[in-house]
Parts: structure tokens; C-alpha cells; sequence
């Protein structure tokens, strides 16, 4: 399975210029903890989190409306690709302690955001199925067999 097809069907993305109220904004109507910050092109320029509002905001009494994004995202960003897959993608966010992960194109373009929520709800789907098909196993397992 690609980490594609488990992100959100559309990325939560700001452009480059947008205030941080925008990208709060955005957030809490995709309710999502995280916005891919992209140039003009859709290239990941950075990210930006609830993490980067408590961190950098709360109590520096920037006002969100005129604080640009770009002043305020956490940059360089770790990325994934198509080729990266569930398994490596949820070792590195567990390793360096992220909750999402931009996917990108070859040229740095955003195709999804990856959050840990996804990865977990995917394993739980493929844990319960296992469970299933072994409950149904011993279950039709009669005697003599």
C-alpha cells in the first residue's frame, strides 16, 4: 500500500504568503493538527503545526492575522516519497517524534500529508482483519480436523 493512499484525500496546504490566522484557519476546517506550507509552484517550503502555535505564537504575542506563515514554520521539513512505505514512514515519525509527514513528487510538489492517526488506523484495520480470519479458522475447525 502506498503512504498516498492513506493520507487525506486532499493535502492541507497554505501557500507561502499566507498569515498564520489563515493557516489556523485551515486547520481547524479540516480539522487537522498540520498544513503543508507551499511556494507559488506547490513545493513544500516548510510546515507548519499546533505544535509551531504553542511553541511560537502563544506566548510571544505575535498577532496571528499579520504574522506571515513563512516567519513562523518549522523548516527544513522531513518529506516522504511515493517509495517510501507505511512501515519506514511510521519508523521515522515515531523516531524523530513527528505527527505528520508531507508526501512530495520527485520535484518537492505536495500530494498528501501524512499523519500518524493514518498510519495507526491502518494497522488496527489490518490487525482486526488478521484477528477475523483467525477467529473464523478455529472456529470452523470441527473435529477430527
Amino acid at each position: 500500500m502506498s503512504v498516498l493512499e492513506l493520507c487525506d484525500p486532499e493535502a492541507a496546504a497554505v501557500s507561502v504568503e499566507a498569515s498564520v490566522a489563515d493557516a489556523i484557519r485551515t486547520m481547524l476546517d479540516r480539522h487537522v493538527g498540520a498544513v503543508g506550507v507551499v511556494d507559488g509552484e506547490g513545493r513544500v517550503a516548510g510546515i507548519f503545526t499546533e505544535r509551531d502555535v504553542l511553541r511560537k505564537m502563544a506566548l510571544q504575542r505575535h498577532d496571528p492575522e499579520t504574522t506571515p506563515v513563512r516567519e513562523m514554520m518549522t523548516t527544513p521539513v522531513e518529506m516522504a516519497t511515493l517509495a517510501t512505505g507505511p512501515g519506514e514512514a511510521l519508523a521515522t515519525m515515531v523516531e524523530r517524534h513527528f505527527r505528520h509527514l508531507p508526501i512530495v513528487d520527485n520535484n518537492g510538489k505536495l500530494l498528501g500529508m501524512l499523519s500518524i492517526r493514518n498510519l495507526l488506523q491502518s494497522r488496527i484495520d489490518e490487525l482486526t482483519q488478521q484477528l477475523d480470519s483467525l477467529e473464523q479458522y478455529v472456529s470452523n475447525d470441527g473435529p477430527g480436523g
